[in-house]
């Protein structure tokens, strides 16, 4: 007695002849031993600059990041092969494990083989920010303002808004970021104050112990973004550092510079003072990265291309 095979339709006969075909096409995927990336400073923590370095798998003519809802472009470093970053953690990351997520186009690339993609999880650590409060005693139109100071604050929050959210799309900073006075530092990143009995947000800077007058300078080239007074901040200097990163300089007493000139790592940008919400003369000192304050101490302490 003999067996018929049921009939095999055209439907399944094009399905099996097309798997062949895809079969045998070579679609590049990114592997974990064609990719090396790495991320300092180490550990990772919450409030801290992340420079990101990538060797990639083949040349490529472009790569992109994505980074805790961050989008950022690459640079290519000739000298080691290598592709670079500068990124960042809020404050307000918690613990936990997190994907740096990035897509390159391959050079001289023709599809399937065009793009390529690849993702590393690194993990993030809490911080050791000190909690010490310091009862600090300012003006009362800093804690308890008049309707008119109200309208000053909110034009200058306004202000901010504007100006500090934009993110240009060409890097100018280059090499290390130095320190923008020679001077002990007095307080630090993410420390808790009170002003006034009132406990404030946490301190989301540096401040250095200076007396009114000592020349503040860049702590790496770029662009100046802001040079005017507000209510908070007083004299105030913001410098554009391009890819969304930015140094901010407050209650400065004199301005050195204006809106729009370009300024290179170390050139004077204004000197110190006590203007705005301060407790005295001092100079405070802060980074943002795509609104993302992160802690310039170990900014400055990044081995950078």
């Amino acid at each position: 007695m003999s067996l018929r095979q049921p009939p095999v339709s055209r439907n399944r006969v094009a399905i099996v002849v097309l798997s062949c075909i895809l079969s045998t096409i070579a679609i590049p995927r990114a592997s974990a031993a064609g990719w090396t990336v790495h991320a300092q400073p180490s550990p990772l923590v919450n409030g801290s600059p992340v420079l990101f370095q990538v060797r990639a798998p083949s040349r490529l003519q472009s790569l992109n990041g994505s980074w805790l809802g961050h989008e950022f472009p690459f640079t290519f470093n000739p000298k080691k092969n290598t592709w670079f970053a500068l990124a960042g953690i809020s404050l307000e990351t918690s613990p936990g494990s997190y994907a740096l997520e990035l897509s390159g186009e391959r050079l001289n690339g023709k599809p399937p083989e065009t793009n390529v993609s690849f993702s590393r999880k690194f993990v993030v650590a809490r911080g050791n920010y000190p909690k010490i409060k310091a009862n600090l005693s300012v003006d009362s139109k800093f804690t308890e303002p008049t309707p008119e100071q109200v309208k000053q604050i909110e034009e200058g929050q306004e202000i901010k808004k504007e100006y500090l959210s934009r993110v240009t799309p060409g890097r100018e900073w280059d090499g290390q970021f130095t320190a923008p006075a020679e001077a002990a530092v007095s307080d630090v990143f993410g420390s808790e104050r009170i002003f006034n009995g009132k406990t404030s947000s946490p301190h989301l800077g540096l401040d250095f112990r200076v007396p009114s007058g000592t020349p503040v300078e860049a702590m790496n080239d770029g662009a100046v973004l802001l040079a005017r007074p507000l209510y908070f901040e007083g004299n105030f200097v913001v410098i554009d550092h391009g890819q969304g990163l930015l140094t901010l300089y407050l209650h400065l007493s004199e301005f050195k510079v204006k809106e729009g000139e370009r300024v290179k790592r170390g050139q004077e940008i204004g000197l110190s003072g006590g203007t705005g919400r301060a407790t005295g003369p001092h100079l405070h000192v802060a980074v943002r990265w795509q609104g993302t304050y992160l802690d310039p101490s170990q900014l400055m302490k990044m081995k950078l291309p």
